[in-house]
């Protein structure tokens, strides 16, 4: 979906940087995965940012207002400044449990402090997506 229809403000504004949502699949959509290789910089249950090595951070963010479920229902499976690559599992959650518990389970990926034309090659809305698809590219 776009960053515009996320159903909260810093997001949808592009507050911390453009990007795109990925509303997951209650059963496939367990895994969470790096999306760039690099480095983790920043881990919580609910959220990671990895730098990669042109310095560029992405931010995903699993669902809307988890932070407030203090980690539970979240495994980490990797730390801060850990190497990973592009599909590595870092989060394992259960998109449902949030939904069933009143929260978005909705996934904003985020080029951090990128300028709001950074990024070309963006899924339409609506589109299906899997762990080894692009979801931007940011130029």
């Amino acid at each position: 979906m776009a960053m515009a229809d996320v159903d909260d403000p810093v997001f949808s504004a592009g507050y911390v940087g453009p990007g795109v949502a990925i509303v997951p699949d209650p059963e496939a959509g367990r895994d969470a995965v790096a999306p760039i290789d690099g480095t983790i910089v920043k881990v919580h249950p609910h959220a990671f940012v990895i730098a990669g090595t042109d310095g560029r951070g992405v931010l995903v963010h699993l669902g809307i207002n988890t932070v407030q479920l203090d980690g539970d229902g979240f495994t980490v499976h990797h730390q801060q400044g850990d190497t990973v690559q592009r599909g590595d599992v870092l989060i394992s959650w259960d998109p449902a449990a949030v939904e069933a518990g009143g929260r978005s389970a909705v996934c904003p990926v985020v080029a951090l402090d990128a300028p709001a034309d950074a990024l070309t090659g963006a899924p339409a809305d609506g589109t299906d997506v899997t762990v080894t698809d692009t979801l931007f590219v940011w130029g």
